[in-house]
């Protein structure tokens, strides 16, 4: 008899259409529950029936049973491995709506997180329908990047980004935006945490090599260049330097075919204080490296820059 009264399992759309639904209520009366318990705290209510309408956290917990479940569909469980055609009804159902705009509550966010990172990495007839929308829908980047700027979120928005940016158009759309520039910030903020992930996730060094400082273009290689030049990145400079394969990408755009890059690159080693372990390479190198029409305040850059090695 137990069984004739279990709830019918729901299918994978199912519990997407109801987790949006959920994450909809939640978000827009927040305010009101608020409210309530305000209200409830000096006395104004007294329908006990009402205020617990309003207040009682039943649809979290529903919402936090909805996540779970979708994610042991993708992640499997400790009975059964994750279906390929259940994972693929739950991403195509997830990214058919904009599920990804709508805002996480704190009791969810982590479960939540885990979800969306998996569906970012699913594959369906070899195509991923996360990166068409994250294509479509290209500002939902600007808020994960800029969600290293709100500590209760940064970390959540930050494994999340990752995922996304596996994806190349997404890579690309973060590399050669502003948000670059941020990152600078980011991976200097003063919670470890937050720093640490801010470098995971942009794996800034790398990237900046293969996708700016070495790109075939130049434009973006200048404008990689230009941006060591802020004096406010000098910090960042000197602990970019201080991998030899990064200097060595440097010392190569000394050689670069364009002069305005190779001028570039050079005044970039105006702003490093430290350069030991290839001090001797460097001096030789820069004795020898010269312009077919070199000016007075060239030279005396130059000049400056291998006393200052010079005496490290």
């Amino acid at each position: 008899m137990k069984g004739l009264f279990k709830s019918k399992p729901r299918t994978p759309e199912e519990l997407v259409r109801q987790v949006r639904d959920l994450l909809i209520y939640v978000d827009r009366n927040t305010e009101t529950r608020e409210n309530a318990k305000k209200r409830i705290a000096l006395g104004q209510f007294f329908d006990k029936q009402y205020c617990a309408d309003i207040v009682a956290p039943m649809q979290m917990s529903e919402l936090r049973k909805l996540i779970m479940e979708l994610r042991n569909v993708l992640y499997g469980d400790d009975q059964s491995e994750p279906i390929s055609k259940a994972c693929a009804r739950v991403t195509q159902e997830f990214f058919k709506d904009d599920t990804l705009r709508l805002k996480l509550d704190s009791g969810t966010r982590q479960a939540a997180t885990h979800v969306v990172a998996n569906l970012q990495r699913q594959r369906i007839k070899s195509q991923s329908i996360a990166a068409d929308y994250m294509e479509q829908n290209i500002d939902l980047l600007d808020t994960l990047v800029q969600g290293y700027e709100d500590s209760d979120i940064a970390l959540s928005y930050g494994t999340i980004l990752r995922d996304c940016i596996r994806h190349q158009v997404i890579a690309r759309y973060v590399l050669e935006s502003e948000h670059m520039k941020k990152f600078f910030e980011y991976v200097q903020n003063p919670s470890f945490e937050i720093a640490s992930d801010a470098a995971a996730t942009f794996k800034f060094f790398q990237e900046f090599n293969t996708k700016l400082l070495e790109s075939p273009t130049y434009i973006t290689r200048r404008h990689a260049l230009k941006m060591f030049l802020d004096s406010s990145k000098s910090s960042v400079m000197v602990r970019y330097v201080s991998s030899l394969d990064n200097l060595r990408i440097l010392m190569n755009l000394l050689r670069d075919s364009n002069k305005s890059i190779q001028l570039e690159a050079f005044h970039v080693f105006k702003i490093v204080s430290v350069l030991l372990k290839n001090r001797t390479k460097l001096l030789q190198f820069l004795g020898d490296f010269r312009f077919d029409k070199e000016d007075e305040q060239f030279a005396a850059a130059k000049a400056r820059v291998v006393k200052e090695i010079v005496t490290l």
